[in-house]
This record gives structure tokens, sequence and C-alpha cells, in this order.
């Protein structure tokens, strides 16, 4: 529980899951989902849809879900591309990545962070928004400079 002393509230949980059974058991118990490498195709058809019905038969409010992307704004996409695959390059060995990236028709994870200039960005995440997402949480990928960084908290600010 967490309070100010004169109201205590109850501390959400939320679980990082993506496969079936976790998503059914977060759906029934817990409040929300935090899916990472998730993209507006598989929270649309896949996350969103398998939770909301546990949740449901489990007589719960539709959890949340917080879809975790990894983010570089640049204006040279392409160097920031290979940046951002070779840092993410490791969850395409992982099978239930694998799965997520292969639902998003991908053919690496790299492909499903969003990348480019602030506008470009801004839109790649509405489409976490319009797939079901209810809220988006930007990670820096690719590179961590304080250019980046503040490009990354404008494009927070505007989306």
């Amino acid at each position: 529980m967490a309070g100010d002393g004169a109201r205590w509230h109850p501390i959400p949980i939320y679980v990082a899951a993506m496969g079936p059974r976790a998503l059914r058991v977060t759906g029934e118990l817990a409040d929300g989902t935090l899916p990472y490498l998730a993209g507006p195709r598989t929270i649309a058809e896949f996350i969103e849809p398998t939770i909301a019905k546990a949740a449901a038969d489990a007589g719960r409010p539709a959890p949340r879900i917080v879809a975790v992307v990894p983010v570089l704004v640049a204006r040279d996409v392409d160097t920031a591309r290979d940046a951002v695959a070779a840092e993410l390059s490791f969850y395409d060995t992982i099978p239930s990545y694998q799965k997520v990236i292969a639902r998003e028709n991908a053919s690496a994870a790299a492909e499903l962070a969003a990348v480019g200039a602030p506008d470009a960005v801004v839109r790649q995440l509405r489409r976490y928004a319009d797939a079901g997402a209810t809220d988006v949480v930007l990670t820096p990928v690719g590179r961590s400079d304080a250019a980046s960084l503040a490009a990354l908290r404008e494009v927070a600010a505007s989306f």
C-alpha cells in the first residue's frame, strides 16, 4: 500500500507478460502488463484480446497495457538503425521475442524500435496507442548522449 498518510492506495501490480498463459494469469490477477518490443500488431491482435478476456472472465476491469518501446530520435536514420540493431540483436535469439518479431512481420527486433526524426517517431508511437496500449513508455536505445536524451524528452512531451 502507498499513500500520503490520509489515504492509502493499493500498489498496482504489472507483469512483463507476452505469452498466452502469462497474459491469462496477468488478466486474472494483476493490474496490467509491461510488454517490451511488442509491436502494435501484437498488442492489437494478441495481447489486448487475451488479457482483456482473462480479466473479464475473472470479473475484473480491463488491465493496463504499458507498451515499453525502444526509441532513438535521429535525423540520420540509417546510422541510427545500425546502432539500434547492434543493441537489440540479443532479442533476436530469444524464442518469446522471435514469436513477437514474426507476428509483426519483422525480420529483427530492431525493426520494432521507433527510430527517426521526431515527427516520424511520434507517428510510430501513436500506433501503439491506436493498437490498445493504455500507456507508452519510451526507453532510450542506440545512444544515450545528452543530445539524444534531450530529443527523446522532446518527443515524449509532444506525444
